[in-house]
């Protein structure tokens, strides 16, 4: 019997499961896919917002504009990179310009710090290769970047050094609200639990249906990205997005906080929420837009291609609150853009509403704030020494791209929650994120993995289930 399941393991899920296990409550997050930080949290464009686009008075501004100063404390203390390289909306011409006014005096009623609209030789100035034409931009200086799926990894890992459990691979069937507790069945031993957290992304209508009377549905919105490699990374020195429309933010140019650029998304809505395919024409629409800001990108130095969906609820905002019949069902749902930054202030959000609630909330005394990892070829040379005379692998370079060693994936690996698939090393550690996109170092990886694992190298899979590397030898 769990005090609270979470159903959902991405940043809202996993951070609301680091805030709970700060107290002494019996915690467990389930999981539908096979790792962690698998839906948007993993294919989105990496960004913290300052907070000047939600519109005042809604929770999206409220959670927006909580959430951004966190990150500093929050990276800090999970060892997770993370840039304050501020952001800049690029207007073309005197309509938009106007607009840039509106954002402004939007930003100022979310209470946003350190903005300003620039002239044009002010942008120009601070970033030398945005498009000629460009008449001026807002600046706000907050506004950073990330690495969202190290950050939801290492939130998971803070709930569970600190005594939260998970169940990957559990896809919850269905939810009996039962006389003071909760039953969930799914693909796994049925839990139960008192209070039941609904963070379930695109199937989060669906969650919250089994249980309760229908009250929002979820638009899946595909989102396409191309992501160049670190020859085009400092191209440009912040984030820049075009002026905003009714489909979101535009398409965006970005460095990231790995030195590659990040183009994208375009916008379009699903009915299948699995659909993350790549389509050549919402890849012409994302290229069309970034080279509109940015004329001298080479999206010939593209090394991948990717697509992640957005939960967009049809309420127009985040869904956070018990559900009108079902008390102790806690919606957190909707969490679209810019629900990477609000994640922190939305798992403050539903604490308090616990202790409304009367949950009791005992201060776990020896809870850890601090999840601590190394790359090796990042780490000064003393540190190297001393880690080589620990374990010699971390003289192996096994992804010469990123430069990183076989002792970093053996730590993915064997971390309190670990890497069980070529993808889930990836997102740890970064083999296989550069040039070649694992040409090379991805047999390894895998020979490493079904070492490490005792399992046989057939078994490994590049992330879902049943996504299948190798089938036999061949002579």
């Amino acid at each position: 019997m769990y005090d609270v399941a979470i159903i959902g393991a991405g940043v809202t899920g996993a951070s609301i499961a680091r805030e709970l296990s700060r107290y002494k409550l019996k915690v467990i997050i389930l999981e539908r896919k096979n790792d962690v930080s698998c839906g948007t949290s993993k294919a989105n464009s990496a960004i913290i917002h300052a907070g000047y686009d939600a519109k005042e008075n809604t929770l999206m501004a409220k959670f927006n504009t909580e959430g951004n100063p966190m990150f500093d404390t929050i990276c800090k203390e999970l060892d997770v990179p993370f840039r304050r390289i501020g952001s800049l909306v690029v207007a073309f011409d005197q309509e938009q310009l106007n607009h840039l006014q509106i954002l402004y005096q939007r930003g100022m009623n979310n209470n946003i710090k350190g903005m300003k609209i620039l002239t044009e030789y002010e942008l120009k100035t601070r970033e030398p290769a945005i498009n000629k034409n460009a008449k001026g931009a807002l600046f706000a200086s907050t506004a950073g970047i990330i690495d969202p799926m190290l950050l939801t990894i290492s939130l998971m890992e803070s709930a569970v050094i600190n005594g939260a459990e998970y169940f990957l691979d559990y896809e919850v069937q269905s939810i009996e609200k039962q006389e003071k507790k909760f039953k969930i069945t799914g693909s796994g031993k049925t839990i139960e639990a008192t209070w039941v957290i609904n963070a379930a992304g695109v199937y989060a209508d669906k969650i919250h249906n089994m249980v309760s009377k229908p009250e929002f549905k979820i638009l899946p919105r595909r989102g396409q990205y191309f992501l160049l490699d670190k020859t085009e990374g400092e191209i440009v020195n912040s984030i820049l997005f075009p002026c905003p429309t009714k489909m979101g933010k535009g398409t965006l140019v970005t460095p990231t906080v790995h030195g590659n650029l990040i183009l994208g998304p375009s916008s379009d809505n699903l009915d299948d929420p699995e659909d993350l395919s790549t389509t050549e024409e919402m890849l012409n629409l994302a290229r069309t837009g970034a080279k509109k800001l940015v004329p001298s990108i080479n999206t010939g130095k593209s090394i991948r291609n990717f697509a992640g969906m957005r939960a967009v609820a049809d309420t127009g905002d985040f869904i956070i609150k018990e559900a009108d019949d079902t008390p102790c069902f806690i919606d957190v749902s909707g969490i679209k853009s810019p629900g990477l930054t609000a994640a922190p202030a939305i798992a403050a959000y539903v604490i308090e509403l616990f202790r409304e609630k009367g949950l009791e909330l005992k201060n776990r005394i020896n809870f850890n704030p601090f999840v601590k990892r190394k790359i090796f070829m990042e780490l000064p040379p003393v540190e190297q020494e001393h880690l080589l005379k620990e374990n010699p692998l971390y003289g192996r370079i096994i992804c010469r791209c990123e430069n990183i060693t076989e002792g970093d994936i053996l730590d993915s690996i064997h971390r309190p929650v670990g890497a069980k698939t070529l993808d889930g090393v990836k997102r740890r550690c970064r083999p296989g994120m550069g040039r070649c996109q694992g040409g090379f170092c991805s047999p390894l990886v895998q020979e490493i993995l079904a070492r490490e694992l005792n399992v046989p190298i057939e078994d490994i899979v590049l992330e879902t289930k049943h996504s299948y590397i190798l089938t036999n030898k061949t002579k």
